[in-house]
């Protein structure tokens, strides 16, 4: 594959936690610019050390990443500053100042872009404040930037953190299990979203899932990890009750078994 074409490339990446925990256990792979890439597996089978590896929220023991051709491990001050804003990151609590005004939690999407004293002042410019209201204006929230944070349900919280994401003009955008915390009526809304993103604006999304249906509906592939190490990788189309339990374990055959009838 043609270095141009990749958006992620992960080369034999260990992660270690005391205990010892080997969280990613020699682990590679790569994303092509524009796929809408699911992980998935147990809890604890390295979902989320792989998407804080990827954005260096977490230092891998062993290996490499690159993003977009430019190395993340390893980077340092100004360019690790200027490779982080490129990707947009979402979690599964929102990561929401719920004491803030909607507005302000979108607005500090841009500190990442500003210099040191703005961020501390938390002062923003007047195109700013008019991009954030773009971005608020993208996810169906566009009259609810007055509000504080906390008035709004878990899917609205959900939507502002990915306007808060689209306000660093990321070329990447990782989900850490964004849904997980949602009832099954409001986790299409923020799926599609993210699908809108991927599919008409061409940002690759690298998103960490558990839902079968949300799997089939909007990965354009699959990957699966168990204990740290990727045992599956295809299309979604290919996600069957074999690799259900490959991935998933002996623990899951009943449930393999109700999802596949």
């Amino acid at each position: 594959m043609s270095e141009t074409n990749i958006a992620i490339r992960v080369e034999h990446v260990t992660t270690i936690f005391p205990g010892p925990v080997r969280a990613l256990d020699d682990l590679s792979l790569e994303v092509k610019r524009g796929e809408f890439l699911v992980v998935i597996g147990l809890s604890g089978s390295g979902k989320s050390t792989l998407l804080r590896c990827i954005n260096r929220l977490q230092d891998p023991t062993e290996g490499r990443i690159w993003i977009f051709g430019e190395e993340m491990t390893g980077a340092k001050g100004n360019q690790l500053r200027k490779l982080r804003a490129s990707i947009g990151m979402i979690f599964q609590q929102f990561n929401l100042v719920k004491r803030h005004s909607v507005m302000t939690n979108v607005l500090s999407g841009a500190l990442s872009r500003t210099s040191l004293f703005r961020s501390l002042t938390m002062r923003f410019s007047p195109d700013e404040v008019r991009r954030a209201q773009a971005c608020l204006d993208r996810v169906g929230l566009g009259d609810r930037g007055g509000s504080r944070a906390d008035a709004l349900s878990g899917g609205q919280q959900q939507r502002v953190a990915v306007a808060r994401a689209l306000m660093q003009d990321p070329k990447l955008f990782l989900a850490d299990e964004p849904v997980a915390s949602l009832d099954p009526a409001l986790r299409h809304s923020v799926m599609r979203h993210l699908e809108v993103l991927n599919r008409e604006e061409g940002l690759t999304v690298v998103c960490a899932l558990h839902d079968v249906d949300l799997i089939q509906r909007y990965a354009t592939r699959l990957i699966g990890l168990r204990d740290g190490r990727l045992v599956y990788e295809g299309e979604p189309q290919g996600f069957n009750a074999h690799t259900f339990k490959e991935i998933y374990g002996e623990e899951a055959e009943v449930a393999s078994g109700l999802a596949w009838i």
